[in-house]
């Protein structure tokens, strides 16, 4: 065979198997344990699961890729994502300004507020922070919740919480006055009946709103864009929809 069709050959060879390995490229995604229905862990199969978990799923077939979920604490997600231990990051995180100069996230995926839980004896109608002033109220670390609270220099004491599940813990055994966290995650909780001398505030009014959104490394800017039209492909089709549903959410 002549050199020039034989470098042929192996070039159309090289090619396909970019091609391949492309379509191949698995990407870590880290989600918390803890965030159901967002995100948690599964103790039946050991595996994390939830509505950023199935989202994330969706997009990388309909992008084209594949993804492997990693658990890791809530704290931890955007140091892990910056050190390049995770390429992406798909769990109950808000898109703040603070986070979006150290990280790029997607087109809003779920828009809520925070919740606040009291022990199921207080009946107490709560409306505000100013109805806690000098208590003691725990917040999660790292969410966009702590900051606000400390803050405003209401609450006797701002206790800082490695995830929800610790609160509710705090709050059903009366260690705790009353918690802040996202409203979803609290109602969910509740829901299943694991706190149950917990009490979700129904007419508590939320004021630090939030939409969650995916994200990834400021230099996977690629990346990002592969996300968003599959995101906005999920939605029109009614694929986004029908995750929510499935967990509950409206």
């Amino acid at each position: 065979m002549p050199f020039r069709k034989i470098a042929l050959v192996a070039l159309l060879i090289c090619l396909t198997c970019s091609g391949a390995r492309a379509e191949d490229k698995v990407f870590k995604v880290g989600a918390t344990p803890t965030g159901i229905p967002f995100t948690f862990l599964d103790t039946k199969t050991n595996t994390i699961q939830g509505v950023m978990v199935d989202l994330i799923q969706e997009i990388a077939k309909d992008a084209g890729f594949k993804v492997e979920i990693e658990g890791m604490t809530f704290s931890t997600l955007i140091p892990s994502l910056t050190a390049n231990k995770i390429d992406i990051i798909s769990a109950a995180m808000y898109i703040t300004p603070a986070r979006k100069e150290v990280i790029d996230f997607s087109g809003p995926v779920y828009t809520y507020g925070e919740g606040l839980i009291v022990p199921k004896s207080d009946s107490k109608d709560y409306k505000e922070f100013a109805d806690l002033k000098g208590e003691a109220v725990g917040a999660q670390k790292g969410t966009a919740y702590v900051e606000p609270l400390q803050k405003t220099d209401l609450f006797g004491d701002v206790k800082i919480y490695d995830n929800i599940p610790a609160i509710l813990a705090d709050v059903n055994t009366g260690r705790l006055k009353a918690g802040f966290a996202d409203k979803p995650i609290l109602a969910y909780n509740i829901k299943q009946g694991t706190f149950p001398d917990v009490r979700l505030v129904n007419s508590y009014v939320s004021t630090i709103t939030g939409s969650l959104g995916i994200g990834v490394r400021k230099s996977d800017g690629e990346l990002l864009a592969r996300i968003d039209a599959s995101l906005e492909k999920l939605r029109k089709d009614g694929t986004v929809a029908k995750i929510l549903a499935k967990w509950g959410l409206d």
